[in-house]
Order: C-alpha cells, then sequence, then structure tokens
C-alpha cells in the first residue's frame, strides 16, 4: 500500500508542469512559443534565460525529490517512484496529458537512484550539447549510455528503469530524430 501511495505521489509531483508555471509568471505561455514544449530547452526559446535554468532545475529537482522520498520504504519502491515522477512530467493530468519530453527529470532520477549513474549521463548531455550545439542529440546521447552505464556499475535494476525511460525520451524526440536525419534540427538557442 505504502508503494502505490509513493507512486501516486510521484506522479502528482511529475506533473507539476514548472516551464509553464514560470513562464506564466513572467506573462508568457510557453505552450505558444516555439515547439510548444513546458521544458528547459523550449523555455529558453523565450530569451529567459534564468527562467530557462529555474525549469532546468525544478523539473530535474521533482525526479530527484520522488526517488529520495520513496527510498524508506525500499524496493521497489524508489524504482517505482522514479518511473512515475518521469511519466507525470511526460504526461501530466492537469494539462491533458501532454507534457513535456523528460530529460531534466530523467536525470533527475538517475542522479537520485545512483549518482555515476546520472553523472555519466549529465556528463555525456553535456558533451553533446556543447559540441553540436543540439539539445536533442544531447538528450538522445545521454539516455542511450545511461543503461549501459548502469549495468557497468553494476546497478541491474537500474539499467532497466534507464531503459524504460530512454525508450520513452526516444518516442516523445521522435520528431526532433526525423530532423535531426534531415539536417534541419535547430541549435540551442534558437527557433
Amino acid at each position: 500500500m505504502k508503494i502505490l501511495f509513493l507512486t501516486a505521489l510521484a506522479y502528482l509531483l511529475g506533473s507539476i508542469p514548472f516551464g509553464l508555471l514560470l513562464t506564466r509568471a513572467a506573462g508568457l505561455d510557453i505552450r505558444n512559443i516555439g515547439s510548444g514544449n513546458i521544458g528547459a530547452t523550449n523555455v529558453l526559446r523565450t530569451g529567459k534565460r534564468g527562467l530557462a535554468a529555474a525549469t532546468l532545475l525544478l523539473d530535474g529537482g521533482k525526479g530527484a525529490v520522488a526517488v529520495l522520498i520513496a527510498r524508506h520504504a525500499g524496493y521497489p519502491a524508489p524504482l517505482c517512484a522514479g518511473f512515475a515522477v518521469f511519466l507525470g512530467h511526460l504526461y501530466p493530468v492537469w494539462l491533458g496529458f501532454r507534457g513535456g519530453k523528460g530529460v531534466a527529470t530523467g536525470l533527475g532520477v538517475l542522479l537520485a537512484e545512483a549518482f555515476p549513474v546520472g553523472l555519466i549521463a549529465c556528463a555525456t548531455w553535456l558533451l553533446v550539447a556543447f559540441s553540436l550545439r543540439m539539445s536533442s542529440a544531447a538528450a538522445l546521447a545521454a539516455f542511450a549510455i545511461a543503461p549501459l552505464a548502469a549495468l557497468a556499475l553494476g546497478h541491474a535494476r537500474l539499467a532497466v528503469l534507464a531503459l524504460l525511460i530512454a525508450g520513452l525520451v526516444y518516442w516523445r524526440h521522435r520528431e526532433n530524430i526525423l530532423r535531426l536525419r534531415a539536417g534541419t534540427e535547430p541549435k540551442i538557442g534558437r527557433h
């Protein structure tokens, strides 16, 4: 019963659309800007770097917090909460189940589940983002490496969760993948 409660709580936490709330407070609606996505990359398209950074931290933070809250209940509560908070971000009940792509929230889950695995995924994101200047390519690379890093570091259960998260990240980035293949994907900071 406790695991079900923590999983439901994690989903509701994940459903908080920080990008939308922060841009609304600034007099904007992120859903009408750029890609219409509620995540940090699209918030950056508003030109408000502070809002984008806050969105990134809050979306990542909710992923980590959900896992850390569930830790006291023992296995498998943190894994269930990690997946639920991620699903909440992708499919928030408050926004008709149309949410973000889950990158920051997924990275927050990985960092809280196994810090070294999360660190490898974050470092991969940074390396690809700075070299290619494409957030989508960075996300795809980070989540491709995460299950392998989890396995290599002896976190088999986390590897399964990382694989599920990666599959959904790839699904949510399917339009980006088409643009990457066509060479039309926008660079970070551009529309």
